[in-house]
Protein backbone atom coordinates (compact mmCIF):
# COMPACT_ATOMS: atom_id res chain seq x y z
CA UNK A 1 0.00 0.00 0.00
CA UNK A 2 1.35 3.58 -0.65
CA UNK A 3 1.53 6.19 1.56
CA UNK A 4 -1.16 8.89 1.58
CA UNK A 5 1.49 11.58 2.49
CA UNK A 6 -1.15 14.19 2.59
CA UNK A 7 -3.16 12.30 4.93
CA UNK A 8 -0.57 11.50 6.77
CA UNK A 9 0.18 15.48 7.15
CA UNK A 10 -3.27 15.80 7.73
CA UNK A 11 -3.13 13.83 10.81
CA UNK A 12 0.38 14.97 12.45
CA UNK A 13 -1.67 18.23 11.87
CA UNK A 14 0.44 20.41 9.48
CA UNK A 15 -2.87 21.59 7.28
CA UNK A 16 -1.99 22.04 4.11
CA UNK A 17 1.25 22.67 5.10
CA UNK A 18 4.55 20.61 3.71
CA UNK A 19 6.92 18.68 5.54
CA UNK A 20 10.77 19.36 5.48
CA UNK A 21 13.23 16.67 4.38
CA UNK A 22 14.29 15.38 8.07
CA UNK A 23 10.48 14.99 8.59
CA UNK A 24 9.83 13.43 5.31
CA UNK A 25 12.42 10.91 6.24
CA UNK A 26 11.27 10.00 9.26
CA UNK A 27 8.18 9.46 7.55
CA UNK A 28 9.41 7.07 4.79
CA UNK A 29 11.43 5.10 7.59
CA UNK A 30 8.13 4.67 9.98
CA UNK A 31 6.38 4.20 6.60
CA UNK A 32 8.32 0.82 6.06
CA UNK A 33 8.38 -0.66 9.78
CA UNK A 34 4.19 0.08 9.73
CA UNK A 35 4.17 -1.79 6.08
CA UNK A 36 6.15 -4.64 7.51
CA UNK A 37 4.32 -4.92 10.76
CA UNK A 38 0.29 -4.41 9.68
CA UNK A 39 -1.83 -7.14 8.61
CA UNK A 40 -5.08 -5.67 7.56
CA UNK A 41 -8.56 -7.38 7.98
CA UNK A 42 -11.81 -6.94 7.09
CA UNK A 43 -15.52 -8.41 7.37
CA UNK A 44 -18.72 -7.90 6.32
CA UNK A 45 -22.33 -8.74 6.34
CA UNK A 46 -25.72 -7.57 5.55
CA UNK A 47 -28.93 -7.21 7.29
CA UNK A 48 -32.55 -5.77 6.79
CA UNK A 49 -33.47 -2.30 7.49
CA UNK A 50 -36.88 -0.91 9.42
CA UNK A 51 -37.19 2.37 10.46
CA UNK A 52 -39.49 3.32 13.37
CA UNK A 53 -40.88 6.71 14.94
CA UNK A 54 -39.18 10.00 13.47
CA UNK A 55 -35.36 8.92 14.29
CA UNK A 56 -35.80 5.35 15.15
CA UNK A 57 -33.52 2.75 12.97
CA UNK A 58 -34.01 -1.05 13.54
CA UNK A 59 -30.85 -3.26 11.71
CA UNK A 60 -31.99 -6.75 13.12
CA UNK A 61 -28.61 -6.84 14.59
CA UNK A 62 -29.01 -3.23 16.55
CA UNK A 63 -31.70 -0.66 16.98
CA UNK A 64 -30.85 2.66 17.96
CA UNK A 65 -31.96 6.60 17.07
CA UNK A 66 -29.76 8.32 15.10
CA UNK A 67 -31.18 11.27 13.49
CA UNK A 68 -27.24 11.72 11.41
CA UNK A 69 -27.43 7.60 10.68
CA UNK A 70 -31.03 7.87 9.32
CA UNK A 71 -29.91 10.49 7.32
CA UNK A 72 -27.35 8.63 6.19
CA UNK A 73 -29.43 5.83 5.32
CA UNK A 74 -32.48 7.28 3.65
CA UNK A 75 -33.72 5.33 1.06
CA UNK A 76 -32.03 2.33 2.11
CA UNK A 77 -33.44 -1.71 2.28
CA UNK A 78 -30.63 -3.04 3.82
CA UNK A 79 -27.67 -2.43 6.01
CA UNK A 80 -24.05 -3.68 5.73
CA UNK A 81 -22.05 -3.81 8.79
CA UNK A 82 -18.28 -3.63 8.11
CA UNK A 83 -15.24 -3.39 10.52
CA UNK A 84 -11.65 -3.41 9.89
CA UNK A 85 -8.27 -4.10 11.59
CA UNK A 86 -4.61 -3.11 10.94
CA UNK A 87 -3.89 -6.08 13.80
CA UNK A 88 -2.18 -6.38 17.26
CA UNK A 89 1.33 -6.20 15.72
CA UNK A 90 0.84 -2.07 14.38
CA UNK A 91 -0.32 -1.20 18.00
CA UNK A 92 3.13 -3.40 19.74
CA UNK A 93 5.33 -1.23 17.11
CA UNK A 94 3.38 2.64 18.09
CA UNK A 95 3.96 0.95 22.05
CA UNK A 96 7.78 0.06 21.40
CA UNK A 97 8.63 3.39 20.22
CA UNK A 98 6.41 5.42 22.92
CA UNK A 99 9.31 3.72 25.15
CA UNK A 100 12.13 4.97 23.14
CA UNK A 101 11.60 7.33 20.72
CA UNK A 102 8.44 9.67 20.79
CA UNK A 103 8.98 11.08 17.40
CA UNK A 104 8.70 7.60 15.36
CA UNK A 105 5.23 6.98 17.60
CA UNK A 106 3.61 10.03 16.86
CA UNK A 107 4.51 9.48 13.13
CA UNK A 108 3.35 5.83 12.85
CA UNK A 109 0.20 6.86 15.07
CA UNK A 110 -0.43 9.22 11.92
CA UNK A 111 0.73 7.09 9.25
CA UNK A 112 -1.61 3.82 10.52
CA UNK A 113 -4.53 6.23 10.65
CA UNK A 114 -4.06 7.03 7.17
CA UNK A 115 -3.25 3.77 6.11
CA UNK A 116 -6.51 2.21 8.14
CA UNK A 117 -8.83 5.04 6.20
CA UNK A 118 -7.19 3.96 2.87
CA UNK A 119 -7.61 -0.36 3.14
CA UNK A 120 -11.50 0.74 4.46
CA UNK A 121 -11.73 3.05 1.07
CA UNK A 122 -10.44 -0.14 -1.04
CA UNK A 123 -12.65 -2.89 0.53
CA UNK A 124 -15.50 -0.31 0.18
CA UNK A 125 -14.97 0.27 -3.05
CA UNK A 126 -14.12 -3.63 -3.99
CA UNK A 127 -18.04 -3.81 -1.94
CA UNK A 128 -19.61 -1.47 -4.12
CA UNK A 129 -18.60 -3.26 -7.22
CA UNK A 130 -19.86 -6.27 -6.02
CA UNK A 131 -23.29 -4.53 -5.15
CA UNK A 132 -23.48 -2.73 -7.61
CA UNK A 133 -23.20 -5.90 -9.83
CA UNK A 134 -26.73 -6.99 -8.41
CA UNK A 135 -28.39 -3.66 -8.95
CA UNK A 136 -27.30 -2.46 -5.46
CA UNK A 137 -26.00 1.33 -4.62
CA UNK A 138 -23.94 1.74 -1.51
CA UNK A 139 -23.77 4.81 0.79
CA UNK A 140 -20.59 6.15 3.04
CA UNK A 141 -19.94 4.41 5.73
CA UNK A 142 -20.89 5.52 9.04
CA UNK A 143 -19.53 4.73 12.19
CA UNK A 144 -20.38 4.56 15.84
CA UNK A 145 -19.46 8.04 17.75
CA UNK A 146 -20.14 10.25 14.30
CA UNK A 147 -22.86 12.59 14.84
CA UNK A 148 -25.22 10.85 17.27
CA UNK A 149 -24.98 7.69 16.48
CA UNK A 150 -24.01 6.19 19.93
CA UNK A 151 -20.54 4.23 20.23
CA UNK A 152 -22.56 2.20 22.85
CA UNK A 153 -23.70 0.49 19.52
CA UNK A 154 -20.20 -0.93 19.23
CA UNK A 155 -21.19 -3.66 21.00
CA UNK A 156 -24.26 -4.94 18.85
CA UNK A 157 -21.50 -4.31 15.80
CA UNK A 158 -19.02 -6.57 16.72
CA UNK A 159 -21.23 -8.73 18.11
CA UNK A 160 -22.99 -9.40 15.17
CA UNK A 161 -19.77 -9.37 13.32
CA UNK A 162 -18.20 -11.63 15.37
CA UNK A 163 -14.86 -10.21 15.20
CA UNK A 164 -12.92 -11.09 18.05
CA UNK A 165 -13.57 -14.26 16.47
CA UNK A 166 -13.07 -13.69 13.00
CA UNK A 167 -10.54 -10.82 12.66
CA UNK A 168 -9.33 -10.33 16.07
CA UNK A 169 -11.06 -7.18 17.19
CA UNK A 170 -12.56 -6.78 20.63
CA UNK A 171 -13.69 -4.08 22.96
CA UNK A 172 -12.71 -2.47 26.19
CA UNK A 173 -15.02 -1.51 28.90
CA UNK A 174 -15.19 1.98 28.15
CA UNK A 175 -15.79 0.78 24.43
CA UNK A 176 -12.86 1.56 22.87
CA UNK A 177 -11.62 -1.24 20.34
CA UNK A 178 -8.30 -3.54 20.53
CA UNK A 179 -6.51 -3.23 18.54
CA UNK A 180 -6.55 0.26 18.54
CA UNK A 181 -6.44 0.84 14.71
CA UNK A 182 -9.75 -0.55 14.26
CA UNK A 183 -12.95 0.32 12.74
CA UNK A 184 -16.62 -0.74 12.85
CA UNK A 185 -19.22 0.93 10.59
CA UNK A 186 -22.67 1.24 9.00
CA UNK A 187 -23.19 1.26 5.68
CA UNK A 188 -26.51 1.56 3.49
CA UNK A 189 -27.85 -0.48 0.61
CA UNK A 190 -30.56 0.83 -1.65
CA UNK A 191 -32.05 0.69 -4.90
CA UNK A 192 -31.42 3.94 -5.42
CA UNK A 193 -28.02 5.14 -6.62
CA UNK A 194 -26.26 8.68 -5.31
CA UNK A 195 -23.79 10.22 -6.97
CA UNK A 196 -21.99 12.28 -4.10
CA UNK A 197 -19.87 10.50 -1.59
CA UNK A 198 -19.00 11.66 2.15
CA UNK A 199 -17.07 10.38 4.46
CA UNK A 200 -15.44 11.34 7.56
CA UNK A 201 -14.79 15.35 8.39
CA UNK A 202 -17.50 15.83 5.94
CA UNK A 203 -20.41 14.29 8.02
CA UNK A 204 -18.87 15.10 11.21
CA UNK A 205 -20.08 18.68 12.86
CA UNK A 206 -16.80 19.31 14.83
CA UNK A 207 -15.91 22.23 12.28
CA UNK A 208 -13.12 23.65 14.64
CA UNK A 209 -11.17 20.33 14.86
CA UNK A 210 -7.63 21.05 14.05
CA UNK A 211 -7.49 17.79 12.01
CA UNK A 212 -10.43 18.27 10.01
CA UNK A 213 -9.98 18.11 6.15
Amino acid sequence: MEMNENEVLRYLGYGRQSADEQVSKLMRECWDELSAAASPKSISRTYDLHFFEEDGIDASCFQTRSKSLRKNLKDCEKILLFAATLGVPVDMLIQKYNRIQMSKAVVLQAEAAAMLEDYCNEENARLKAEFEAEGWYLRPRFSPGYGDFPLECQKELTGALETGKRIGITLTDSLLMAPAKSVTAVIGISRIRRDCTVRGCEVCEKTDCMYRR
